[in-house]
């Protein structure tokens, strides 16, 4: 493999470069949300069921673009801690699920927290890359048909 092959891919991996992004911004509300128990993964599953209602775990495998074990591990933790209900109507993934009371007040008891991780997310990529990167997701969700 040449020098410059390896360069190129170390320079200019999109998928690199995206992870790396990832991983700092998760980071940032990682930490802002372990007071609350709860992670970056579990928080924007909660928020989903809060805006759209009760889903199935399949639906929110395919709107949240997780694996099965990875969803049902969270989901499993989201149960136990009460922020989130099934429902006994149905069966395995096709029970919906949906926001307790809890879950609602967890939200509410975080926004702190989470307005803090916005705004040093924001600061840390910059104002201009925040908007690119709301525009992007915004067209790969049209493109995908969930948005």
């Amino acid at each position: 493999m040449s020098e410059a092959l390896i360069d190129e891919m170390a320079a200019g991996c999109i998928v690199t470069r995206s992870r790396l992004i990832s991983r700092v911004v998760t980071g940032i509300y990682d930490t802002a949300l372990r007071p609350f128990g709860m992670n970056s993964p579990q928080f924007i599953l909660l928020v989903i069921i809060a805006k759209f209602g009760p889903m199935t775990r399949s639906a929110l495998g395919r709107f949240h673009k997780q694996d099965r074990s990875t969803l049902s591990r969270n989901l499993q933790i989201m149960l136990d801690n009460g922020w989130i209900a099934e429902s006994t109507e149905g069966k395995g993934r096709s029970r919906p699920i949906a926001l307790t009371s809890a879950g609602l007040a967890a939200l509410e008891d975080l926004e702190p927290a989470w307005r803090a991780s916005q705004a040093r997310s924001a600061k840390l990529l910059g104002a201009a890359a925040v908007r690119e990167m709301f525009a992007v997701g915004d067209d790969l969700l049209d493109r995908s048909g969930l948005g």
